[in-house]
């Protein structure tokens, strides 16, 4: 017979009594239980057609499937143009790492050091407003804002002596703008994390420091960071692990032919050949998730046995 925590038998009465006591937070549990069921781990049956020559609406199991092993992965292997787009991925990813991380948590710091109570929530909400608006208005709000004929931008370098300039049409503005609009959409409410950290820290530390003479300044490099130091650490494993993985409906909505030079990524060719083309290719789709997917996994497990060995933070 099982036992509970503290040796006490288990009976089917004191396990009906368990449940009913813990409905509300089973159900709540149910909801993400089943997300990742649905959406994440049922679709990984579908990672075969990669290596199938697989026509859509054909079931991806049966025994006619015709099998051809690792053809698509050479195929993009030996596409042109797939540096270009290793190269345009990696580049986005890692220039909205080293900007938007570290704003993320200057921001959380901060917001930690308004004393107002009123003035802290207003910045707080104000900072993570954008990350609600839909990505469509965001670029929108761009074209909008940088049209060469019309838009504000523009209209002021005219007015201050300069020549308008074709900012979403010029392949040298479009990572610069891609990362400044996502910082500007998402910073706020990646700061929320490190400001639950942050709200975490013994406030016993503080007083303290202020008893000892130290000023806030100095409280914020030797309590405050040190003390959401972890939390940092996994959220850069985190986002490494991420690091190819840009999202293409953002891209698409601002690239057009003529900067398809650095606007150009993975999952953006992917969308193409396994969607929109005449004759979609579905299975050479699939290989190029799938290993997209596996250089994330690489970069998470790299990342963390790096983290590991020179710190005491990891995520296993």
């Amino acid at each position: 017979m099982s036992k509970t925590a503290k040796g006490k038998p288990l009976n089917g009465q004191t396990i009906a009594k368990h449940f009913q006591r813990n409905t509300p937070y089973y159900v709540m549990l149910a909801i993400p239980v089943l997300y990742f069921a649905i959406f994440r781990y049922w679709p990984m049956f579908g990672l075969a057609i990669a290596f199938q020559n697989y026509k859509p609406g054909m079931p991806f199991l049966n025994s006619g499937a015709k099998w051809v092993g690792l053809k698509w992965f050479i195929q993009f292997l030996n596409y042109p143009f797939a540096w270009r787009l290793v190269r345009n991925t990696l580049l986005l990813s890692f220039y909205s790492l080293i900007v938007g991380f570290p704003l993320a948590i200057f921001l959380a710091l901060i917001l930690n050091e308004i004393r107002s109570r009123k003035l802290k929530e207003f910045t707080t909400t104000l900072s993570f407003l954008p990350h609600f608006i839909s990505t469509t208005v965001v670029v929108g709000m761009l074209t909008n804002f940088l049209n060469i004929n019309d838009g504000i931008i523009n209209q002021l370098i005219v007015r201050m002596g300069g020549t308008a300039k074709d900012f979403m049409g010029t392949a040298r503005y479009f990572r610069t703008l891609y990362v400044a609009s996502g910082c500007w959409q998402n910073l706020g409410f990646s700061a929320i994390v490190y400001s639950a950290a942050i709200a975490g820290v013994d406030p016993g530390l503080y007083e303290a420091a202020f008893v000892d003479g130290s000023s806030r300044w100095k409280n914020m490099w030797l309590i405050t960071i040190p003390n959401i130091l972890p939390t940092i650490i996994v959220m850069l494993i985190l986002r490494v692990g991420s690091l190819m993985s840009v999202g293409h409906e953002k891209v698409i909505l601002m690239y057009s032919d003529r900067i398809l030079e650095t606007a150009d990524v993975l999952s953006t060719y992917t969308y193409r050949v396994g969607i929109t083309d005449g004759s979609p290719k579905v299975s050479y789709a699939t290989a190029i998730g799938l290993m997209n997917s596996l250089v994330n996994l690489l970069l998470v497990v790299v990342t963390n046995t790096i983290s590991r060995h020179v710190g005491e933070t990891s995520l296993w």
